[in-house]
């Protein structure tokens, strides 16, 4: 059997793996790797638990951050949180604006099987105000050289939701 095909890109190793099921990558070290395609499903049930309402809240349009319940403290998570991480206190569901800003991004040549499609795609955190952190999610519609710290951006849901954190992402705002 012949030795798969070399590929300096690995996208070009994506495509051949499509078609044959294996490929070799030469890294920019001049490095090569066998890389093969090895499919397998696994049945997960999960439970989101406590955070359950962030992801219900997705379904219906809602961005859920958590409020500290210590009113010396009230630190606003964009991220859930059960307990407050300053003061340990308990918090509370407070929902966040549609927009917000890119505080940083950077842009992912390679991802897991359900982002490959969308290579190479746009992972932003945002900031919001009135939240003291930030939330990690996709920039969609933009291309890397069109993004900066700061840029206002807005919020989108899935019309189909998953309960995943996939079910939103951002897009420049107009």
């Amino acid at each position: 059997m012949a030795k798969p095909p070399t590929f300096d890109h690995f996208r070009d190793v994506q495509e051949e793996l499509g078609r044959s099921g294996a490929a070799i990558f030469r890294d920019a070290n001049g490095v090569e790797s066998l890389i093969i395609d090895s499919p397998y499903s696994i049945h997960y049930i999960h439970s989101y638990a406590e955070d359950s309402a962030f992801f219900l809240g997705l379904a219906e349009g809602k961005l859920l951050g958590s409020k500290c319940t210590n009113a010396s403290c009230g630190f606003v998570y964009a991220t859930p949180r059960g307990h407050c991480m300053i003061c340990g206190q308990p918090t509370e569901w407070k929902e966040l604006p549609r927009k917000g800003r890119v505080h940083s991004w950077t842009t992912c040549h390679f991802g897991s099987e359900a982002f490959l499609k969308e290579t190479p795609y746009n992972l932003a955190m945002i900031e919001f105000d009135g939240a003291g952190s930030l939330l990690l999610v996709r920039l969609k519609d933009a291309v890397q050289s069109d993004l900066y710290v700061g840029m206002p951006v807005e919020a989108r849901f899935a019309p189909n939701p998953k309960y995943s954190i996939t079910d939103v992402w951002f897009v420049p705002a107009k």
